[in-house]
């Protein structure tokens, strides 16, 4: 930690300075800079693909591992993956704002940074609402106001558009499957229910008291999805074994494209768009009543 100390000291950091830009992260604590990041460090890939759709990405100098959009990121250098970050390498690259995630996996880490005085931003969306706020404030950040605002608006208006068609849809009871051994879904702290409740969906681990709740087959069985939906083609045939869950009577068994549901940020909307078509397709095969 002295070691680091005297890193951060030797560079400028901690040095009084008048804050004139002030934005309050994904959990709620308040973010200040003297002014716009030259230098980010991003430790969350969907944070990545954020920066570069508002037009900050020749002011990312590192990311972590699966940060691969767009093709640009590829290149860029690492610090870590979400099993662990070097501490040392974020510091030689004298970053004057570090964007993490709340599920990052790297609570000490964080801890340490914030305590060196290093400028952290946490990134930490439940809604499609948050990922559009997290745009603007991001963009605050790093001086692309502009860029962020466009982007954001069109976000939200493709959102909107969306919630205008399903907003008197059939419910479907959605069961999302993510991994299978073990298995987990997702609840309603988790960005992914928004999507199925914009898209008319119920998702039926939606009480659950974590974001990604760990679930057995039996629980599966006991709420009777209409739908069932996965990252893996595997996953969903193993339920074939189940035929009297009504997703499986139904037919009603489809697959997530994972690089555009699973991330929030701007490619969101995208992915909201085909999970609503799946989601409908599934309705239509509802028995009547």
């Amino acid at each position: 930690m002295r070691r680091l100390a005297a890193m951060v000291l030797a560079l400028g950091w901690g040095l009084p300075a008048a804050a004139q830009l002030s934005v309050t992260d994904g959990l709620g604590q308040t973010v200040t800079l003297a002014a716009p990041a030259r230098r980010i460090v991003v430790l969350v890939p969907h944070a990545v693909e954020t920066l570069y759709a508002i037009g900050a990405a020749a002011q990312i100098v590192a990311v972590v591992e699966y940060s691969d959009h767009p093709l640009a990121a590829r290149q860029l250098p690492r610090v870590g993956s979400y099993t662990g970050i070097s501490l040392e390498a974020i510091l030689r690259l004298r970053p004057e704002l570090v964007v993490a995630w709340r599920d990052g996996g790297h609570p000490r880490e964080l801890a340490r940074l914030r305590a060196l005085g290093i400028p952290l931003y946490v990134s930490a969306p439940q809604s499609v609402a948050d990922i559009a706020r997290e745009m603007r404030a991001l963009g605050t950040l790093s001086g692309q106001e502009r860029g962020a605002a466009q982007q954001a608006a069109r976000f939200e208006r493709q959102f909107a558009s969306l919630r205008q068609r399903y907003a008197t849809a059939r419910p479907v009871a959605t069961f999302v499957q993510v991994g299978d051994t073990p298995l987990f879904s997702v609840s309603r702290l988790s960005f992914v229910d928004s999507l199925i409740q914009l898209c008319g969906g119920r998702n039926v681990f939606a009480d659950a008291a974590v974001p990604a709740p760990q679930v057995s087959v039996e629980a599966v069985l006991a709420r009777r999805p209409q739908l069932i939906l996965a990252f893996g083609a595997r996953q969903l045939a193993d339920w074939q074994r189940w035929p009297q869950l009504p997703a499986v009577a139904l037919g009603n068994l489809s697959l997530l494209a994972e690089d555009s549901i699973s991330r929030p940020g701007p490619r969101l909307a995208d992915g909201a768009a085909r999970l609503c078509r799946q989601i409908d397709a599934a309705r239509q095969r509802l028995p009547a009543g």
